[in-house]
């Protein structure tokens, strides 16, 4: 159980890092995406992100 939490976690925080890089430009990829330099997905990311992490250390735990 612990071990899938992290990596639920892991991968929900790397999607999150993505859409905040996205969201806020600094991310270009793929070039057709409707979600570079919307902060509305930026905002997503984060609390994607910061599940993840409450995840990777439940799973730690």
């Amino acid at each position: 159980m612990a071990r899938s939490l992290s990596i639920i976690g892991f991968l929900a925080l790397a999607i999150g890092l993505l859409w905040i890089g996205q969201g806020t430009g600094a991310i270009r990829w793929p070039p057709s995406s409707f979600m570079i330099n919307q902060l509305q997905w930026a905002g997503y990311g984060a609390v994607l992100a910061a599940i993840g992490l409450i995840l990777i250390w439940l799973g730690n735990r």
